[in-house]
Parts: structure tokens; C-alpha cells; sequence
């Protein structure tokens, strides 16, 4: 099974300055089973930039395409509806109980003119079968309305977990906008119950972006015996980021013993762009 993984695209003019045909030619050269999309595809939540980020995805060459939203995207009232129309119409979770949840504006006034999806958050499951192996793809929304911070709202993780319990698969992997194991300074303030999630369901690869920096990190748990990795990809923003912070993740034969990690730096020069690939070796 072969992972593409994009991050943090930040359409929009304040951003993006790269060439998106060039971009897209090139992430269409690697034969990718499924894209990872972990957040940040606008750059205020603006319906021009959900259109356009969107009119990039579905061109992209891969069957399996799953996005998730980061906290610019969380910009507007609108968001989930621009979401749901421009970049995934996905089948979104809702609260066993409404009225246990916590999260800032997790649902917004009904009375609200305009607005005909009141509920903010876009949490979901993909269940994707590759060469006969199910892979369960978990979208967990660390982002809250109108906040550069990360909170993932208490009755939506057990929510997550009760519809994980009830679903078939052969792997499960994790993905969320903001990182568990490493921040900047908008970091997620409850980390530590999305590592709790993770052990619960036994999860061995978690996948985000939001700080624009590299890494990859392995934490394990002596006391649970249980150890996963986290994969952080920098950014696909070409503007306002240093060029080695510019990039997009290939990981060919994704959790077999000869997995190679393709790091595709992406260089900007005048109206053009440079790639630069290096190759990592995690076993």
C-alpha cells in the first residue's frame, strides 16, 4: 500500500504563490493508493479558496482522497457547509449525547440566517479496501471555530470510539490537524486523551501537519506496552514558509519491513517550482 500526504495547502493569495499545474504534475507521479489531506486547505475559510483547493484534490490521481479540516478552515460560520460542497460531502459523526459536549462553538444558533449545517465539527471514518486489506481511516477534528488552537471535544472522541467498535477492518490509522506528540504555539490543549484514544483502539500510525515542520516520532508507552508513530508533514504553502518546510510525504509499501519514506521538498523560483526528494529508511 502506497500513502501520499499533503498538509497545510493554505489556499489563497496571501499563501499560495506557486505554480498549481506544476504542483499537481508532480504529486500525480507517485502511484498512491490513498491521499492523506491533514488540515489547513484554505487560508481564512473563504468559499473561493474551499473551490479552488478543491478543483486541485479531485484532480489529483488516486481513487482515495481523504481530507481533513485544520484550524484555518474553521475561519467562518460556513465552513462545514464548504467542505462538505467543495472538498468531501463525507458522512460526518454526531454526538451520542449533544448535550455532553464542550467544545466552543460545536454547534452554532439555530437562529443563525444562512447557515444550514449548524454543527461545526467534521469528525468521520473511511473505510478503504486496498489489494483485499481494509484500512479504517479515522478523522478526528482537533480544530475549534474561530481558535488557531486545537481541542478535541470529550463526547465526540467517545462518539468516534463507539462507531470504531462496531466497524470491520484489517489496520486502522489516525489522522488529525494538530500533533500529539510535538506543538508550536497554538498546540493542542488535550493531547494526552487523543494518546489515550490511540492506545484504546490499538492505532500504530498517526498522520497531521499545522506546525509547517518536519517529523517523524515514535512514542511508546511502557506501562500499555503499545507503540505508534507519529508522521508530520510540513506544508504545501509557498509563501511566508521557508523553502525546506515546503513539502509533501510519499510512503511506498506504507507499514511493510521495506517501507521507504519519499520527502519531497518543493522549491519556488520565480513563477516556477524546484523539487528536491530525499529518501528515508525507517527500518
Amino acid at each position: 500500500m502506497n500513502l501520499l500526504h499533503i498538509s497545510d495547502m493554505h489556499f489563497g493569495p496571501r499563501h499560495w504563490q506557486g505554480s498549481s499545474e506544476l504542483l499537481l504534475e508532480k504529486l500525480n507521479s507517485y502511484a498512491a493508493d490513498i491521499v492523506i489531506n491533514t488540515g489547513d486547505i484554505t487560508t481564512d475559510a473563504l468559499e473561493s479558496e474551499f473551490q479552488a483547493a478543491g478543483k486541485i484534490l479531485k484532480a489529483i490521481d488516486c481513487q482515495h482522497i481523504v481530507s481533513i479540516p485544520g484550524n484555518h478552515d474553521k475561519r467562518n460560520m460556513r465552513s462545514a457547509e464548504y467542505f462538505s460542497q467543495y472538498i468531501d460531502g463525507v458522512d460526518v459523526i454526531r454526538p451520542l449525547d449533544r448535550e455532553n459536549c464542550s467544545k466552543k462553538n460545536i454547534f452554532l444558533d439555530a437562529n443563525v440566517n444562512g447557515i444550514s449545517e449548524h454543527f461545526t465539527d467534521i469528525n468521520f471514518l473511511k473505510n478503504i479496501i486496498i489489494d483485499g486489506v481494509s484500512v479504517l481511516v479515522v478523522c478526528l477534528d482537533s480544530s475549534e471555530l474561530y481558535e488557531d488552537n486545537g481541542l478535541v471535544d470529550r463526547e465526540m472522541l467517545r462518539t468516534v470510539s463507539h462507531a470504531i467498535r462496531k466497524a470491520s477492518y484489517d489496520r486502522i490509522i489516525l489522522l488529525n490537524h494538530h500533533p500529539i506528540l510535538d506543538t508550536d504555539s497554538d498546540p493542542l490543549f488535550n493531547s494526552r486523551i487523543v494518546i489515550e484514544f490511540v492506545i484504546e483502539h490499538n492505532i500504530e500510525y498517526f498522520f497531521c501537519g499545522h506546525s509547517h515542520q518536519l517529523s517523524m516520532m515514535r512514542s511508546t508507552d511502557l506501562y500499555h506496552k503499545h507503540s505508534f508513530t507519529q508522521y508530520k508533514n510540513g506544508s504545501l504553502s509557498s509563501a511566508n514558509t521557508p523553502n525546506d518546510t515546503n513539502m509533501f510525504m510519499y510512503y511506498k509499501n506504507f507499514g511493510a519491513e521495506e517501507m521507504v519514506i519519499h520527502v519531497v521538498r518543493v522549491i519556488v523560483e520565480n513563477k516556477g517550482l524546484k523539487f528536491r526528494e530525499e529518501l528515508i529508511i525507517p527500518n
